[in-house]
């Protein structure tokens, strides 16, 4: 159950056939100017006045919809609770061709408006904050979920048959299950907002902070048993990314992002289902193979200082960490500081596992060349007259 939201060319969903039905009528005879294969399939089965509503909404779905945002988006609870105390009801959300479109549209229209401008070196800053907002609410949100998870497993645990705690339970559960599912189309629209800044900047959106994932008595009490069950299943794979690990590390000043990239297409290649494993830095060679990761889909885990302790050991401890991973089977080391010196001894030991590990050197990147310089030199002159 989907809210018909306003469009920018029309003013409801409703009407949308009866312009798709004009295109249609009004299409030039000229092979070359076809409309998708989808709406010719449409014009050659009927004539176009029989064009419906159903119909556009099943081409602009296909046609426009991810996947990930028909399944969060297309298929809500029949019954929702969308703020604690309140009771459960019907509610609408938001059509997902209209919730992928605007979010997205957040990111472009602020490049858009800074673009040319004195304010154009702002926009990466703004955009970011804009992609971070929809960070912040689902985890506020997954916290809100764990709260009410705790609370459902301490009832579980109590052997109370009565029809009092029995409606309380399930409403609980309910709850959960509403928060879960916000938490979820919240989560889609912060991936696609994600994905949009990646693209305008060419550089990974990276969060300031954190990750970017018994038997009882009544039947209640069995199905809440299975859905915190289930919903843990998920919150580990989404956290604990299954497959071979590729190791990147380097230093915060890099410029030559290519040769990284390169390195990293050919691993996996090798290694379709890697899983990428930086050392947490927000500029430089993490930053590089982030923005890599982020670009081709690979699961990407980040691993900060934080939690490690303070003082200069903790960069070392963290070394130890990665060490201990079985499923490393390659690296990439890039020249920097002791950090990487480390890293390379403990995967290149005298004896013991060894793990094929790629040097570059500094010497090893192309000439830097500032941006300014580069779109000065890749603009033509004019010719004097």
């Amino acid at each position: 159950m989907s809210k018909k939201t306003a469009s920018r060319l029309v003013s409801s969903f409703a009407e949308l056939p009866k312009l798709l039905s004009a295109l249609v009528a009004s299409r030039p005879d000229d092979d070359d100017a076809r409309f998708s294969p989808e709406i010719e399939h449409m014009r050659d089965e009927g004539s176009a006045s029989e064009i419906t509503q159903g119909d556009v909404q099943d081409v602009y779905g296909e046609l426009t919809v991810t996947d990930a945002f028909a399944a969060s988006f297309g298929d809500p609870l029949p019954l929702t609770i969308i703020e604690a105390g309140e009771e459960a009801g019907e509610h609408y959300m938001p059509e997902p061709l209209a919730a992928q479109a605007e979010c997205g549209g957040i990111i472009a229209s602020i490049f858009d408006l800074f673009a040319d401008t004195r304010l154009d070196p702002l926009a990466p800053d703004i955009a970011w904050g804009f992609v971070n907002s929809f960070h912040f609410v689902t985890g506020k949100l997954a916290r809100r979920e764990g709260d009410l998870e705790r609370i459902i497993l301490d009832m579980s645990r109590r052997m109370d048959a009565s029809e009092v705690f029995t409606s309380e339970l399930e409403q609980k559960q309910l709850e959960c299950q509403s928060i879960a599912e916000q938490r979820k189309c919240i989560g889609e629209m912060c991936d696609y907002a994600t994905a949009m800044y990646n693209s305008y900047t060419n550089s990974a959106w990276i969060p300031a902070k954190g990750s970017k994932p018994a038997y009882v008595s009544t039947a209640s009490q069995i199905a809440a048993m299975d859905f915190l069950r289930a919903r843990a299943e998920k919150r580990r794979d989404a956290h604990n990314p299954q497959g071979p690990c590729v190791v990147v590390s380097g230093p915060a000043v890099w410029h030559d992002w290519k040769i990284i990239w390169d390195r990293l297409t050919l691993i996996h290649q090798r290694i379709p289902n890697m899983v990428l494993i930086t050392t947490g830095q927000r500029k430089g060679v993490d930053a590089i193979a982030a923005a890599w990761a982020a670009a081709n889909g690979v699961p990407h885990v980040a691993y900060s200082l934080e939690g490690f302790g303070r003082g200069n050991g903790r960069g070392f401890r963290r070394n130890e960490k990665i060490n201990e991973l079985e499923e490393i089977v390659e690296a990439i080391l890039c020249e920097g500081t002791g950090i990487q010196d480390d890293l390379y001894d403990k995967f290149n030991p005298p004896v013991g596992r060894r793990i094929p590990t790629h040097v570059i050197l500094k010497r090893d990147q192309c000439p830097d060349v500032p941006i300014k310089k580069a779109r000065r030199l890749a603009t033509p002159r004019r010719r004097a007259a």
